[in-house]
C-alpha cells in the first residue's frame, strides 16, 4: 500500500516493538486497531477519509501482527490493552477515539473499562463482549493453517482471501510479504490461536459494563452476514443504555474494507456535537 502520506512509528513496551502508522492530521485523535490476523495497513482508506475529516489518526499493528513484534510471550487480553495505552502515551494522543473491528474492537472496549481517563470515545466494528465458544481456537487455527501458502501472487491471494470480495481481498493480502517465492502471512498461526484463549472462555460482559464513554456499534448486513447477532447487541444495549448502533447493508464482517466510505460517515456523525 501507499506509504507515501503515513510516517512508521516504533514503541517498545517491556521489550516487544508495536509498529504504527502515523497518518498526522489535525484535530481530534483516532486510534485504529485492526482484528485478528490483520494488521494496520487494512485501514489506510479509513483512516485517510479520517484524517481529511479533521482528525490526527494511528493505526496500530497489534502484537504479533504486521510489522509488530511476530511471536510475544504474551497474548493475554491485558497485554494487548497495555499496548494500546503504551502507544497513546508515546505518541501523545489526547483522549483519542478507539476504532477497533473484531478483536481490535474487543481490546478498544476493555481498554476503554480498565482505563476510562484514555477514550473520548469508543467505535466498535462487528465486535462485543461474546461468549464462551470453547470450539473457536480449533476452528480459527484450522483455517489459517489451511491458507493455501505461499501464494503465487498477489491476484491469487486475492482472490483465496476475498472470498469473491475484492476489496475484502485487497485488504488482507496487502498484510502479506514476499519471501522464499511466494506471499506468506506475516503473522505466526500459533499466536494467533493463543491471542483467542481468553474470548473463548468466557463473555466480558462486567467489562461492557464498564465501559463510560460514548459507542457506537457497526455491524455487517449482507448475505453472509458478520458476527454480532440480535441476542447479543440487545444485551449489549440493555448494560449501555446510550449505546448506538447502525448496520451497514451489502456487508458482512469486513465492514471497513468493504465500505469505509459509510463507516466514515458513521463515525462522523456519532462524533458531530
Amino acid at each position: 500500500m501507499d506509504s507515501s502520506s503515513w510516517s512508521e512509528r516504533v514503541v517498545v513496551r517491556d521489550g516487544v516493538r508495536l509498529v504504527c502508522r502515523d497518518w498526522g492530521g489535525a484535530g481530534s485523535d483516532v486510534l485504529l486497531l485492526h482484528g485478528l490476523a490483520g494488521h494496520a495497513g487494512e485501514w489506510d482508506a479509513t483512516a485517510r477519509l479520517l484524517r481529511d475529516a479533521g482528525h490526527r489518526v494511528v493505526a496500530l499493528d497489534q502484537r504479533g501482527h504486521g510489522g509488530s513484534e511476530r511471536r510475544p510471550e504474551d497474548a493475554s487480553r491485558a497485554a494487548y490493552v497495555a499496548d494500546v495505552v503504551a502507544v497513546a502515551s508515546e505518541l501523545d494522543l489526547d483522549k483519542p477515539v478507539l476504532v477497533g473491528q473484531s478483536l481490535g474492537g474487543h481490546t478498544a472496549f476493555l481498554t476503554a473499562a480498565a482505563h476510562p481517563e484514555l477514550a473520548r470515545a469508543l467505535v466498535l466494528v462487528e465486535a462485543g463482549p461474546g461468549g464462551a465458544e470453547p470450539g473457536t481456537q480449533e476452528g480459527v487455527g484450522g483455517w489459517l493453517k489451511g491458507w493455501p501458502v505461499p501464494f503465487a501472487s498477489r491476484r491469487e491471494a486475492v482472490a483465496y482471501l476475498g472470498d469473491g470480495k475484492d476489496a475484502v481481498g485487497e485488504g488482507w493480502a496487502s498484510g502479506l510479504e514476499e519471501r522464499d517465492g511466494g506471499l506468506w502471512p506475516r503473522f505466526d498461526p500459533e499466536f494467533m490461536v493463543r491471542s483467542l484463549d481468553e474470548v473463548a472462555a468466557r463473555a466480558f460482559w462486567e467489562e461492557w459494563a464498564a465501559v463510560a464513554c460514548p459507542v457506537l456499534s457497526v455491524v455487517g448486513e449482507g448475505a453472509q452476514g458478520g458476527i454480532i447477532g440480535g441476542e447479543e447487541y440487545a444485551e449489549m444495549a440493555r448494560l449501555r443504555p446510550g449505546l448506538h448502533g447502525s448496520s451497514v447493508p451489502g456487508t458482512g464482517h469486513d465492514v471497513h474494507l468493504e465500505r469505509p466510505g459509510v463507516l466514515c460517515r458513521l463515525i462522523g456523525d456519532f462524533l458531530r456535537p
